[in-house]
Order: C-alpha cells, then structure tokens, then sequence
C-alpha cells in the first residue's frame, strides 16, 4: 500500500503536534483526528482533516501517529479507560508511531502491551518546535522493528524533513531524545549565563550573539533563541516544566548506568531556581507556562541585573 493510500490517524494537536499534522494533510495525506480539546483540532477540518469524537473513532486508520506530554498521557490514550485499545470494536492500527518524549521505562512497557495486540510500537521522538516545523527544519530519531520503522520512515519524512535517523530497535529513540533535551538545557543555560557576562561588561546582547552565531560554537539552536535573549519574546516554544522533566529523565538514566552528570544536574538546580521564582512574582502562571529562555530574567536578577528588550530585528537562523 503506498504512502499516499493510506489511512492516518493523529493523537495530539498542541504547539507540535497541530503543525505537524498539517503537513501531512498539505502533502495530500488522509488524516483523521483526535485531540482532548476538540475545538484546537477543529480548524484542521479545512485542510481536510477528519476531526473524530473519541479515541476509538481511529481504531479503522492503518497507522496511528501521537505526540504528548508525558509517558502517563500516552498510556492513557491507549490503554485508559476511553483508550483506543481498550475500547476497540473491531481492526486497530497495525502500527502505532508515537513523537512524544516519555521515559525508556514508559516506552518499554508500551511497547509489550501493544506488541501483545500484534501492534507494532515505533518511537519516534522529533527534535525542534513550532517555528522549526514551520521553517521546514524538523529532525526525528527513529526506533522499533527495522522493516517497520523503515515502512513509515517516508511519513515522518513529510513533517520532519531536515533528516529522520533510525538508530536501532527497542527504545533507542528515546535514549537519543532525552540526551538531546539534556544538551538543550545545559547550552541554552550556558548560553545565558555568558550572554549575561557580557551584557553587564558592556557588550549588547545582540552584539555578543551575532558573534556568538557566526562563530565556531553558533548552532541552529543558538540562532533561534536569538530573538528571545535579545528582544525578551517569551512566546511558548517549550515549558519549563516539560524541560524539568526531560533533565530528570536524563539523570535518572545517568544514575542508573553509572554516568555522573554534574552540569546536567547545576542545570536542573537552576531550572528549578527559575521556576520556584513564580512563586514570588505576580505573572507566576506567565514564568510556569512561558518559555524556558525566559529563565534568562531569573538569572539577571541573581546577577543583579534588570533586563530590557534591545528591540533590534535580529535573525533567528529559520528565515526562508
């Protein structure tokens, strides 16, 4: 059966998951969706999205594709009571392909139950967020049975086209995924703190950044928080929380394997700094639900600092 043949369906229309879906509906794909808020998936009815009622209602798609937040919400979806397995009538998906980033343990114990119901569990965890899809720059890590995954790597490919890695059986998407969020707390925190240095020596942080992104150390990464550090755009891109998540799901692996981690566990601290903060300020559910650059203000008030936009028009590295 080709690609464009078959029956999708799509679990999760927040910050990621709406744009990703999207793309699959311009490419010409048959997508039908669900989604816990209904009315945010409603809109993709004019690309020709089928917006369903209940989770069950994708039980006759040939592929399943889902991203949300956490290992619990997945298990949930499929296995809760109103779940798509546990409500089944009849034929379910032959494939689940799920873009979340949950724990390794999560994923295990998934992927058994599912594989019990002769349903193939691939892990499919993508790399950058909305304004990353939108550039057309999105990356995925792949794992789960090798002919399987390489069968609807060309899916993925429609939505996360800057490259999809298969890197092997099992759950080794996930070890990849939550090793890149680690490195992305640790560098946008490094990324803060010497922009901060600079800043009070005198430098402007749009100087110091455009050096920063045009030297040896600038990264896709560096580039597009730009904008933030320069300008304080907080726009949601990714919480702190789910950042907070991710670092513990790292140290949690580093633990277990014997590996220390002492600069992903000074992130963490400081992560935390930023979000105990809340607490303390009037526009608290602002830091909580704001984006993690944001942690910038945090530690500009540590470092005696007070922040203001330098209203430049910088680039973020993600223009056409």
């Amino acid at each position: 059966m080709s690609a464009n043949t078959q029956k999708l369906g799509w679990i999760g229309v927040g910050r990621m998951g709406y744009q990703m879906a999207e793309r699959l509906l311009t490419a010409g794909h048959d997508v039908s969706i669900w989604n816990r808020t209904k009315s945010k998936a409603e809109p993709l009815a004019k690309l020709g999205g089928k917006v369903v009622d209940n989770p069950v209602d994708l039980g006759g798609v040939d592929i399943l594709f889902t991203i949300v937040s956490t290992g619990s919400d997945l298990e949930e979806i499929y296995f809760g009571e109103n779940g798509i397995v546990t409500k089944a009538n009849g034929k379910l998906p032959g494939t689940f392909v799920d873009c979340s980033t949950i724990s390794v343990d999560d994923s295990v114990r998934i992927r058994e139950r599912l594989n019990r119901k002769g349903i193939d569990f691939i892990a499919s965890p993508v790399s950058g967020n909305g304004q990353v899809i939108k550039a057309g720059k999105l990356s995925a890590v792949v794992s789960g049975p090798e002919a399987r995954a390489k069968a609807v790597m060309p899916l993925i490919e429609v939505f996360a086209p800057k490259c999809v890695s298969y890197v092997g059986d099992g759950e080794l998407a996930r070890i990849c995924k939550i090793a890149h969020n680690v490195m992305l707390g640790v560098v946008i925190e490094n990324l803060i703190e010497i922009t901060l240095l600079a800043n009070k020596m005198g430098v402007p942080r749009h100087a110091f950044l455009a050096f920063i992104n045009n030297s040896v150390m600038g990264s896709m990464f560096t580039a597009y928080k730009t904008p933030a550090l320069v300008n304080l755009d907080w726009k949601t891109t990714f919480t702190p929380e789910l950042l907070r998540k991710d670092l513990d799901l790292g140290l949690e692996l580093g633990r277990e394997w014997d590996i220390p981690m002492p600069i992903t566990a000074a992130t963490r601290e400081v992560l935390q700094s930023h979000m105990g903060r809340a607490a303390t300020k009037q526009n608290a559910d602002m830091i909580l639900a704001g984006d993690f650059a944001q942690m910038a203000e945090t530690m500009a008030e540590f470092s005696g600092m007070t922040l203001k936009s330098e209203k430049k028009n910088v680039p973020s590295g993600l223009e056409s």
